[in-house]
């Protein structure tokens, strides 16, 4: 994934929730299925879906302490999204993929009810293409290329599963609690209260295997990381894993 690197759909949920003075769902319900970016928030580790660009210009926009509303239209049609507090400018186009649809959210600041609303994990100048939505591109930038350059071939610690092993015995493997040694290559920290950490030990052409954590792991840093392995999973709101290792403790 290259540029959403963070802030992202589910993150801005929780900090909406969290603010006492931020707006309150009374009724939700996800946006349709229609092949865009709600699939792919944070893509799974094997050929995701195509994820499709929203181009919209900013008709109006109404900022709060922590996040801003945007009236934006797309294709004739003017709508509301919500986004992590950013400056932008109104007549502008801007690029977005994916959105949770939000019905009757109320906003306290602003003294009303948006009847409908969707919840963007943020939005790019430029077209985001299939490499992912703005916040994902947008942490990318921040790291550097060292910290982020593919490993070479790791040495396991003991007992560890070198990720090639994993990802060519997935059901030998489905379920198991497992450890994997490698370079933490991304982190996207906090998001659904848990940190989540891309793996790669050079032993599966630059595989990223994505792992659940609330520890703390290092940009670029070699660590062993011990959780259990479950294949599809679903988090909802387009987070999909073909496989994903979660709960991970450091060893």
């Amino acid at each position: 994934m290259k540029i959403l690197g963070l802030n992202i759909i589910l993150a801005l949920l929780l900090l909406l929730s969290s603010c006492d003075s931020g707006p309150k769902v009374i009724e939700s319900e996800p946006a349709a299925n229609n092949g865009s970016a709600v699939d792919q928030v944070i893509p799974g580790v094997q050929a995701p879906a195509v994820a499709e660009d929203h181009k919209v210009v900013v008709e109006e926009a109404l900022n709060t302490e922590k996040y801003t509303y945007l009236q934006v239209k797309e294709n004739g049609e003017s709508f509301w999204i919500a986004i992590p507090k950013t400056a932008v400018e109104i007549g502008a186009t801007y690029y977005y993929q994916g959105g949770l649809m939000k019905k009757n959210f109320a906003s306290r600041e602003y003294n009303r009810v948006f009847e409908t609303i969707y919840l963007v994990s943020g939005i790019s100048k430029q077209p985001l293409g299939t490499g992912g939505s703005a916040v994902d591109q947008a942490l990318s930038q921040t790291q550097s290329a060292e910290a982020t350059a593919p490993p070479k071939d790791i040495k396991p610690a003991a007992g560890a599963v070198k990720i090639a092993d994993l990802i060519g015995n997935l059901s030998k493997y489905d379920g198991k609690v497992i450890k994997v040694t490698g370079k933490c290559v991304k982190v996207n920290p906090m998001i659904m209260g848990r940190n989540w950490v891309h793996l790669q030990d050079g032993s599966a052409k630059n595989f990223d295997l994505t792992i659940t954590t609330n520890e703390n792991v290092p940009l670029g840093g070699i660590v062993t990381l011990e959780g259990t392995i479950v294949l599809n999973k679903d988090f909802g709101a387009g987070y999909k894993y073909n496989v994903i290792m979660e709960g991970a403790t450091l060893k």
